[in-house]
Formats: structure tokens, sequence, C-alpha cells
């Protein structure tokens, strides 16, 4: 099943994407972002929400614990990885920086699109925000 993009004074709020010069604008009400630890080399993936309040961070998972990774009291071990929720307000834009130092890029996914590869080239800086329509920001 679909899910339905959430609605924003009538008009239907777009989960945009700004990388290497270009904005992207996905009609979609979550998405998942993956990546691998710059140091431990371990997978962390996130979900999240797109809302009209902004974008919702509702879990997170890390293959394991060390160097630049700090895991919740409340973090529960199964299936190889750490998960916890995060009780975090909505953020208005999400800025990633690629380091050049990951093995892979940030992987964005969301149901009923192809996945999206983000900051591929070292010094990039992607930008999440929400906005309506054609994602002016």
């Amino acid at each position: 099943m679909a899910l339905e993009a959430p609605q924003r004074g009538g008009s239907a709020v777009m989960l945009c994407i700004a990388s290497a010069g270009m904005v992207t604008a996905l009609a979609v009400s979550s998405f998942t972002l993956d990546w691998t630890h710059s140091v431990e080399r371990t997978q962390w993936s996130e979900n999240w929400l797109v809302t009209e309040a902004g974008l919702q961070l509702v879990e997170a998972s890390v293959e394991g614990a060390g160097a630049g990774i700090d895991l919740p009291d409340d973090a529960v071990l199964a299936n190889g990885r750490w998960s916890y929720r995060p009780n975090l307000p909505p953020l208005e834009t999400l800025t990633l920086a690629a380091s050049g130092m990951t093995a892979t890029p940030w992987t964005l996914c969301s149901e009923g699109q192809e996945c999206l590869s983000l900051g591929e080239a070292a010094g990039e800086t992607v930008r999440l925000w929400v906005g309506e329509e054609r994602c002016r920001g």
C-alpha cells in the first residue's frame, strides 16, 4: 500500500533534496537513510517521517558501538543491531556533509521510489527539508 503524502494548507508536502547543484522533490511520507560510519565501518540506518512540522527522526539503528557512536541507555540489541527511538523535535532542515572518509555515500530509500545515493563526492553538502510542490527554498 502506498503512503499518502501529508498535506500542508491544501497542497502536498514534499521531501526536498538539494544535492550536486540540483533540487529533487519526492512525494513521500517517510524515508530511510543508510550509511557506513567513517571510522568504525559499521552500518547506520535511520527512519524518518516527512511531516508538516518538519523531518521527524523516529528510529535509528547501528551495527555496533565505538568511536563517535554513543548509544542511548534505552538502545536494544536484536539481530546484531542496536536500535533506539530518539526523542527529538522535528528538524526544519537536515544537512549531510560528505567527508570523503566513508566507504559509501548515504542511501535514501522510500516506498514506491528508487533509492538515491547522496553525497558521493568528498566535500559535497546535501540538504533535506519539507517543502510544498516544487521545493522552493
